[in-house]
C-alpha cells in the first residue's frame, strides 16, 4: 500500500503567558503556507490536530482547551519602525477552520523572545545585558505591540522569580505595552460600536442585559454577573459542565457580535468563534482560585470571569485584560462601575486562577474617548524546539 512521507518544518513550542502555542518563522513554511489561505490553514490545522471529533487533540501538538490551540506565524517586519510582524492563528478543536480575526495577548508575551532567538530583529538592537525593546505589528488587528525582553549574557532570559497566577512556576517578566489598544473609526464610535458606554442588549430566551460592548484589545461583550444569574468568583467547573449556561453564553455572544456590527448575519458567529469574547463582572468579593489560594476582596478591585472559544477560561486571555483595563479606565463602563466607579489608571482583578493587574491610559477629549497604551506584565518560555511533522499529503 502506497503512503505519503512525512514533511518536517522548523518549529518551536513556547507558552506566552496562560497560554501555549507552536511558534513558526514565516520563511521556514512550505511555500504554500507562506501565504493566507486554505492550504496555511489545512498545515495549521494538521499540525494542532484539527479537527478532532474526540476533543482531545492527540494527533497533534494541541492541548484540547482554547489555551493551547493556538498558532503563531513572525516574520521580519514590513512596517516602518516595526521590527517582526506577527499573525495569530486560533485553531478550532473541533471544526475544519482557523480564526485570524483577533490577536492573543498572552502569546503577544513570546513573540518579543522568539524573534530575538531567530535572529528576526536586527543584532544592533539587542543589548547583551538589560533590557531589549522588541517593536510588534500585529497583523491580526493592524496594531503595535512593544515587548521589553530580558537579556543575559546575550541570550534571552527565561527564568526568574515573576509569578503570574494561572502559571505554575515562576520566570523572567516580560512587559508589554498594547499602543493604541482601542478600535477607534473616525467617528469616535468604534471602540464602543454602539455609540454607548452602556447598551441594552436584547437576547432571545435570555432577556434584556445591560452590556459593554468595547473593541480594545479585542472585541468583548461585558455583562453584570448577577443578570445572568452568577456572582462573579465561579470557577471552571461551574459553567463548563453546564451545556445549558454554555449556549446562553454563545446566544448571548452571537447577539453581541451581531450587535457589535462584528457580523451580518446570527450564523456567521459559528464561523467566528475567537472573537468576540463575552465576560461578566461583579464587584470585588473573597473566593478561592482553582490552585487553592484564597483572594481577598481587600486585595482586588473587581471579579471578572471570561469565555474563549465556548468555554470559561481558566485564567484570562490577554487581550481580554487590555479590554478590561481599558474599560475601568472610562467612566460609566460596566467595568467601571464593577470596580467602583471614577477615574482610575489601573486596575486588579481576581479571575479564576488569581489576580492579575493591567494599566491603561484614557482621556476624553470633545465628547471622545482615546486611549493611548495599556499596560501589562507577563512571563514567556521555551518549552520545545526543534520541527514538527505532518504529513506530506496535507498541502
Amino acid at each position: 500500500m502506497a503512503h505519503v512521507a512525512q514533511i518536517k518544518i522548523p518549529a518551536t513550542y513556547m507558552r506566552g503567558g496562560t497560554s501555549k502555542g507552536v511558534f513558526f518563522r514565516l520563511d521556514d513554511l512550505p511555500a504554500a503556507a507562506q501565504v493566507p489561505g486554505a492550504a496555511r490553514d489545512a498545515l495549521l490545522l494538521r499540525v494542532i490536530g484539527s479537527p478532532d471529533p474526540y476533543g482531545k487533540q492527540i494527533d497533534g501538538m494541541g492541548g484540547a482547551t482554547s489555551s493551547t490551540s493556538k498558532s503563531v506565524i513572525v516574520a521580519k517586519s514590513t512596517k516602518p519602525d516595526h521590527d517582526v510582524d506577527y499573525l495569530f492563528g486560533q485553531v478550532s478543536i473541533d471544526q475544519p477552520f482557523v480564526d485570524w480575526s483577533g490577536n492573543c495577548g498572552n502569546l503577544s508575551a513570546a513573540v518579543g523572545p522568539f524573534a530575538i532567538a531567530a535572529g528576526l530583529v536586527d543584532p544592533a538592537r539587542v543589548p547583551r545585558d538589560g533590557v531589549a525593546v522588541v517593536r510588534i505589528w500585529q497583523a491580526n488587528i493592524g496594531k503595535t505591540i512593544i515587548a521589553h525582553v530580558p537579556m543575559t549574557a546575550g541570550e534571552v532570559q527565561e527564568t526568574g522569580d515573576f509569578e503570574l497566577d494561572g502559571v505554575t512556576f515562576p520566570a523572567a517578566e516580560v512587559q508589554l505595552e498594547f499602543l493604541d489598544p482601542a478600535d477607534e473609526g473616525e467617528d469616535g464610535g468604534a471602540m464602543f460600536p454602539t455609540g454607548n458606554l452602556v447598551d441594552a442588549l436584547e437576547v432571545p430566551g435570555v432577556g434584556t442585559l445591560q452590556a459593554t460592548l468595547i473593541n480594545a484589545g479585542i472585541p468583548t461583550i461585558f455583562l453584570n454577573a448577577t443578570d445572568i444569574g452568577y456572582t462573579g468568583t465561579e470557577l471552571q467547573d461551574a459553567i463548563n459542565g453546564d451545556a445549558k449556561a454554555l449556549a446562553m453564553f454563545e446566544t448571548i455572544r452571537a447577539h453581541g457580535a451581531l450587535r457589535m456590527g462584528l457580523i451580518k448575519d446570527l450564523a456567521e458567529a459559528a464561523t467566528r468563534q475567537h472573537t468576540p469574547k463575552v465576560a461578566f463582572v461583579a464587584p470585588a468579593q473573597s473566593y478561592v482560585a482553582s490552585s487553592g489560594k484564597a483572594i481577598d476582596a481587600a486585595d482586588i478591585d473587581l471579579n471578572v470571569r471570561a469565555l474563549s472559544m465556548g468555554k470559561l477560561h481558566h485564567a484570562m486571555m490577554g487581550t481580554c485584560a487590555v479590554a478590561i483595563g481599558t474599560a475601568a479606565a472610562i467612566p460609566g463602563t460596566l467595568v467601571n462601575l464593577a470596580a467602583g466607579g471614577g477615574e482610575r489608571t489601573a486596575v486588579r482583578f481576581g479571575h479564576p486562577s488569581g489576580t492579575l493587574r493591567v494599566g491603561a491610559q484614557a482621556r476624553e477629549v470633545d465628547g471622545r474617548w482615546s486611549v493611548t497604551k495599556a499596560i501589562m506584565s507577563r512571563s514567556a518560555r521555551v518549552l520545545m524546539e526543534g520541527q514538527v511533522r505532518v504529513p506530506g499529503d496535507v498541502l
